[in-house]
């Protein structure tokens, strides 16, 4: 398997908002699917923990693209159970980004992330 190469780092290759609600849906399905994988189908602990996954799931970059575009690396992702409450909280500042600023469905509007540790 070729190394992973995350989208929305550099200007050529960003992210890009998503609104369709089962794209969205099938974002998370996929990255569901691989939390279960490598943690088990009890992964969120009862609840406790949801599956969050990067690129988001509100991007055409999420964890279905491949299913969308042929070309399209498959598992070009990351997903990893946290906490619920601050993944819903991560959420919100996501949505936040948008309205903010301006971000618009479709290809024409991306945007980047920058991912320090």
């Amino acid at each position: 398997m070729a190394a992973k190469k995350v989208p929305g780092q550099v200007a050529k290759e960003p992210l890009h908002r998503l609104v369709a609600a089962g794209r969205k849906d099938n974002n998370r399905k996929a990255a569901v699917k691989q939390c279960k994988r490598y943690w088990g189908d009890n992964y969120s602990q009862g609840g406790a923990r949801q599956c969050d996954e990067y690129p988001f799931a509100t991007t055409y970059e999420g964890a279905a693209q491949p299913d969308y575009d042929a070309e399209a690396k498959k598992f070009n992702f990351s997903a990893k159970p946290v906490g619920k409450d601050p993944n819903r909280d991560a959420g919100i500042l996501l949505n936040g980004f948008y309205g903010k600023n301006r971000i618009i469905d479709g290809l024409d509007d991306g945007f980047l992330v920058k991912i320090t540790s």
